[in-house]
């Protein structure tokens, strides 16, 4: 079995950031960011995935980025 890793560059760094976003409509036009997600990014390369906050929350978010 193959070392799990970044899949863009093999690394095994990652680190994550909460960010939040506005949707489409009303939401967009008050600037109302309800939409709220994880952002894991790998350190080396940069590569990015994002998970919707709520449904993440009972899972490891780092385990799902590695594989």
């Amino acid at each position: 079995m193959a070392d799990k890793g970044c899949i863009k560059c093999g690394s095994t760094s990652a680190s994550t950031k909460e960010v939040a976003m506005t949707g489409t409509g009303l939401s967009k036009m008050f600037d109302i960011q309800h939409n709220q997600f994880i952002v894991v990014y790998c350190n080396n390369c940069g590569y990015s995935e994002f998970y919707n906050k709520k449904s993440s929350t009972g899972s490891n978010i780092l385990d799902l980025f590695f594989g």
